[in-house]
């Protein structure tokens, strides 16, 4: 644990002296209530890996060196533990003071301060620490405190958690150095009070959750250290040199080749860049035809990073590329389709005609770059409503098309809810929205829903840069799964998305083949048929569901098959069986195929002949049956598996 001299103290009049021990006595006991305070009040742009290791690194310095007088004019008359334990409030008055000078703004002509650096320590190497995703209702507090300045926040803090009355507050920022704190109380009372939900996991930075950065690169590079340090040494002689160098591409990696052609593809200046207006007039309607947005699409710096990068991503370069799309550099100056800053990080969107690409860089490091591809091609209007902006554990960000004229949020689970409205900005960045792209359960099934001038579509996040979109009905002719019916089908079905996450997929399409009567009274049961198709032609994944009477109770996969034609306008047929239940206790093999079917044999455990699409037989618990079927024009069909 570090320490520093502390004068004069913020705490201020009005206690008698702390000592070194007293202080880190209530360090130690009240460490998690500290530590949260500090992630609280730290800036959101730090991002929140950086808030986690810089609130554990604020509080584990805020002791005195040496004992010091006056404990805590920050909140004299405040809580209990500010009556009986000055040690208490002297480390907290440090803490808020740490994190209100960490959110201040490096300025040439001042002397940076220790709060305003990355810390040294806790330092953690291959992983990025982030506390476990809250609710809907945190997530929305969170977005709110993000909107504060510091000491905004600092008083909805010391007022939620500290239970602090609006004096001590006045008390606490002025002993912080805080020069106007009555304005600050005026911004926090702008949100709503909801103090109760400061105690949540969301803002616990003391309960983590870890991911890796880059665990392949480091495995297959650890070897090569040695060597890459004595290149390093060598290198950084050579790069401060006048004249080009690899330093102003951030996390590139050098370039041993020079071509004319990947030169202009790398020159931020030539990237393509698309006028407001013309979609309106364009006999095209997809990507590129989006006009360049966002607050940062004139620094020239910033795109060069992300080009470079894009071209030579380097070892810590975290790369993604959706199934079949291709990781490569741009075979020419590509289309800027958004630069900003969202949640933290600098995200820059590209687009080749091929693919769509997202660069993300952590605001104020240099290190944590992140490079995502995805492909785009043949996408029209509808598969171009939307791009993933920005993704965190448990939220969702999209920039939509420009001809998207509304946006919101609907539940997949809850078929009869209402959508609640997204918010969007002059960009046409949407709010976050929970996404079930990285779920554990299935709770819930949030999906984008977009209006547009032809209809309404609904698309869901499957972890990729593209939603995927959700239609309903006979291959041939399926529609937008808009309707209370189509609504009421992917509501019991919605769960087996999770199936097809990360897949690349383009559409997703649910079909009602069959309807059965089931045996000993047991009511109408459906089959259902998703075939999910992606960007890149192959690699579909059909899925056969078995759906019993009971509204509430979620799909059964019957069948599932990867690369089948079943299901798809080649082949707009299917066929399947499963072991059911009764409740008497008996067993039955039942089987579906589509309308076109004329009969079904089953062989093997069960042996049958049945006219007609629907077969249902007596069977032994465990059975298995062999199922194929013959069609109307005497081809036989076997059962999808």
């Amino acid at each position: 644990m570090s320490t520093q001299d502390l004068a004069p103290s913020p705490a201020g009049p009005g206690h008698g002296p702390v000592d070194v021990e007293q202080a880190e006595a209530a360090l130690v006991e009240h460490y998690p209530r500290l530590v949260r305070i500090a992630y609280l009040v730290l800036p959101p742009s730090l991002g929140r890996n950086r808030r986690v290791l810089t609130a554990h690194a604020l509080v584990q310095r805020s002791l005195p060196r040496r004992r010091t007088s006056g404990a805590t004019a920050a909140g004299s008359g405040g809580g209990p533990e500010d009556a009986v334990d000055p040690g208490y409030a002297y480390v907290r008055g440090e803490v808020l003071r740490q994190a209100l000078t960490a959110g201040l703004p490096l300025r040439r002509r001042a002397l940076p301060r220790r709060a305003q650096f990355p810390p040294l320590l806790p330092h953690v190497w291959g992983l990025r620490l982030f506390p476990r995703a809250g609710g809907a209702d945190e997530l929305a507090l969170d977005q709110r405190l993000s909107a504060l300045s510091g000491p905004a926040r600092a008083v909805y803090v010391l007022r939620g958690l500290e239970r602090q009355g609006d004096p001590e507050v006045l008390r606490m920022l002025a002993a912080a150095g805080v020069e106007d704190a009555t304005a600050a109380l005026a911004e926090a009372d702008g949100v709503e009070a909801h103090y109760g939900l400061l105690d949540s996991p969301e803002f616990d930075p003391c309960s983590l959750q870890a991911r890796p950065t880059d665990l392949m690169r480091r495995r297959q590079h650890g070897k090569a250290a040695l060597a890459a340090a004595a290149a390093v040494v060598v290198c950084g002689t050579l790069l401060g040199l006048p004249g080009d160098g690899w330093g102003r591409n951030g996390a590139a990696a050098p370039s041993y080749a020079r071509n004319p052609a990947a030169e202009a593809a790398l020159d931020p200046g030539k990237v393509k860049r698309v006028a407001p207006a013309v979609w309106q007039l364009s006999t095209r309607t997809d990507f590129s035809v989006w006009p360049e947005r966002g607050g940062l699409v004139g620094d020239r710096a910033l795109l060069r990073r992300a080009l470079a990068v894009w071209a030579r991503p380097g070892g810590s370069v975290r790369t993604s590329a959706t199934p079949g799309t291709p990781a490569g550099p741009p075979m020419g100056p590509p289309q800027l389709l958004y630069a900003g800053e969202v949640d933290g990080a600098r995200v820059v969107l590209f687009h080749d005609g091929l693919r769509a690409v997202r660069y993300a860089e952590p605001v104020g490091e240099t290190s944590g770059a992140a490079l995502d591809f995805a492909r785009t091609d043949g996408a029209d209007a509808v598969g171009s409503s939307a791009l993933v902006v920005s993704r965190s554990s448990a939220a969702v960000r999209y920039l939509t098309a420009p001809w998207v004229r509304e946006t919101a949020v609907r539940d997949l689970l809850a078929p009869a809810k209402e959508p609640w409205p997204l918010e969007r900005d002059a960009d046409g960045v949407t709010g976050a929205m929970l996404s079930p792209a990285q779920a554990r359960g299935c709770a819930s099934w949030n999906t984008l829903q977009v209006r547009d001038g032809a209809g309404t579509r609904l698309l869901t996040d499957l972890g990729e840069l593209v939603p995927a979109r959700l239609t309903s009905g006979p291959p041939a002719a399926p529609v937008d799964a808009t309707g209370a019916e189509a609504r009421a089908g992917w509501a019991r079905t919605a769960c087996q998305l999770a199936a097809v996450r990360s897949h690349g997929v383009r559409s997703v399409n649910a079909w009602r083949f069959a309807e059965q009567r089931l045996p000993e009274g047991g009511g109408r049961a459906a089959w259902l048929c998703t075939r999910a198709e992606t960007w890149r032609g192959t690699g579909t994944r059909v899925l056969a569901q078995f759906q019993v009477p009971a509204p509430d109770v979620a799909a059964a996969l019957a069948a599932k098959a990867d690369g089948s034609p079943a299901c798809g306008v080649r082949e707009p047929r299917v066929l399947a069986g499963v072991l059911w239940q009764a409740r008497s206790g008996r067993w039955y093999v039942l089987a579906a195929g589509s309308q076109d079917v004329a009969s079904l044999r089953t062989s093997g455990g069960v042996t049958a002949h049945a006219k007609g699409h629907l077969l249902a037989l007596k069977a032994e618990p465990g059975a298995r049956a062999n199922l194929s079927g013959t069609l109307t024009d005497g081809t036989t069909l076997t059962a999808l598996r």
